[in-house]
């Protein structure tokens, strides 16, 4: 498996398209560029049990984002949409831009 260029960017506004979460919104927290896999806010949500500890001496259940597979998510365009991220040039930058309505990303 290589770790090839992902087109997301944390601060991103994505859709889930396949798995539990399918449909969700969100913005992207993180990205995992290593494992090709992104943590997005209130998506793919889990439980896990933790011992009673001296920086949490409750314990119990806590609730966290895990992370989701690259392929699973599409960038929203500005009609709310997913759409396919292409580059260009302009003024002698690299910019991305949604494939759907031609718009460049911030």
């Amino acid at each position: 498996m290589h770790s090839g260029k992902t087109k997301i960017k944390s601060g991103d506004s994505v859709i889930v398209l396949a798995g539990k979460d399918k449909g969700k919104t969100g913005e992207v927290l993180s990205v995992d560029r290593k494992n090709n896999r992104a943590v997005v806010g209130g998506v793919n949500m889990v439980k896990k049990h933790t011992k009673p500890s001296a920086q949490n001496p409750q314990g119990g259940i806590k609730e966290f984002e895990s992370s989701i597979h690259i392929s699973n998510i599409a960038i929203l365009d500005q009609n709310n949409k997913p759409s396919k991220i292409g580059y260009r040039i302009e003024n002698d930058k690299k910019v991305r831009f949604t494939k759907t309505t031609n718009k460049t990303l911030s």
